[in-house]
């Protein structure tokens, strides 16, 4: 069995030896564009649609000779990865779309990042590719140029050149250079490839964003995790590039955004039970280019909607604690972590006996931290309210 990768230019673009094993094999699969490819072929062809299992078993259980087409390189988000693990197949690639539109652009592309929009969501993206110099974006008819560049604009991404190659190597073919507000006005063929350079450089922001650079309630400004203790907890949380993170309580948002920053390629799930601070989060996304999912409620309401996590941080537990615990742990991924910010001895009692008893390895460090001041010529120190961290592991089960 043989999948041979082919571009928009179909049969022309393939080599001789490639054309001779289609005309001989005896079922043709591919997608409606790729078969169409190869009108004279006269045998059986298998049209590719929807979801891949039944394709799958119906392969598994073939005796005859198959080809299989695949756009581009069918190892790169395509159905090779797939059909390897479960077939015994021969690969051949053709060019990928991302190649073919570098080479368009006459830009090398082994430094760039590159990302799939195609049948995924757009959520996230903001806190993937801030900062990165150049990448490559994979689209579809929701995820179009138009969509990535409003997007862009809502988080300032405006460092952004982009460059949009459609039809690569087909009949209408084209490619070019615009600005994100061009990009937004303009209509694409389905077919196309984004590519974003910075015109300008933007670096990410370091871990330990200050306090002041997060909207805040007024005139209750300081309602937020203080960056030293934020740091703190964020080690604590063991975050990973693709964990999946919960942050209960989140207020101005501002350890979901630093979560989100350090799971580029994860997921973070926040709640605030305060309309007012919820919006702040929302607009504290856009101000730090992060984009999670914050909903309005109070824990344990609405955890059901978030996928079981890696880490959970519990800024503000809305006095059910026992009940928010259990729901937590049991949710808890086998070695995650649960981290929450205290300030009263009563609550850190009552929330190391739960803990505890739900099989937790606990720790507990006190933060008593003072920040310096100015006063006329000299400086004094004005202490923040003492912290206790209470760090959870569960346990592999």
């Amino acid at each position: 069995m043989k999948m041979i990768g082919i571009g928009d230019n179909g049969a022309a673009g393939l080599l001789p030896q490639y054309l001779e094993w289609i005309e001989e094999c005896e079922v043709l699969v591919g997608g409606e564009r790729h078969l169409n490819f190869f009108p004279s072929f006269k045998k059986e062809k298998k049209v590719v649609k929807g979801g891949l299992s039944s394709l799958i078993t119906e392969l598994q259980k073939e005796k005859r000779n198959v080809v299989i087409l695949a756009s581009g390189d069918p190892l790169f988000f395509g159905l090779g990865s797939v059909l390897a693990k479960k077939l015994s197949i021969e690969i051949y690639p053709y060019t990928s779309s991302v190649q073919l539109a570098f080479s368009k652009m006459q830009e090398s592309w082994q430094d760039a990042f590159i990302v799939s929009l195609h049948g995924r969501s757009i959520k996230g993206l903001a806190q993937r590719i801030d900062g990165r110099k150049k990448i490559a974006i994979l689209t579809d008819e929701i995820n179009s140029p138009q969509m990535i560049a409003k997007y862009l604009k809502r988080f300032g991404m405006t460092e952004y050149d982009a460059f949009v190659a459609e039809n690569l190597q087909g009949q209408y073919e084209r490619y070019r250079h615009m600005t994100l507000d061009e990009m937004e006005t303009t209509t694409f063929s389905t077919l196309n490839v984004v590519i974003l350079k910075q015109h300008y450089v933007v670096e990410r922001s370091s871990i330990g964003i200050p306090d002041d650079a997060f909207i805040q309630r007024k005139p209750d400004k300081g309602l937020i995790t203080k960056r030293e203790i934020r740091i703190l907890s964020l080690q604590e949380l063991e975050i990973k590039e693709k964990s999946i993170v919960w942050d209960i309580g989140t207020c101005t948002g501002s350890v979901a955004i630093e979560a989100a920053k350090i799971a580029r390629e994860g997921e973070v799930y926040a709640i605030e039970k305060n309309e007012h601070d919820l919006k702040n989060c929302l607009d504290n996304q856009l101000k730090h280019r992060t984009d999670f999912v914050a909903v309005l409620g109070k824990a344990p309401d609405r955890l059901n909607e978030f996928p079981d996590p890696n880490a959970i941080f519990i800024g503000g537990n809305g006095g059910k604690l026992e009940e928010l615990l259990a729901i937590c742990i049991s949710r808890l991924r086998p070695n995650g972590r649960l981290v929450m910010n205290i300030a009263t001895i009563e609550n850190l009692a009552e929330a190391m006996h739960h803990l505890k008893a739900l099989g937790c390895e606990v720790s507990v460090t006190q933060v008593q931290i003072s920040r310096s001041k100015p006063i006329l010529n000299l400086t004094r120190f004005e202490p923040l309210n003492p912290i206790f961290i209470v760090s959870a592991r569960k346990g592999t089960e």
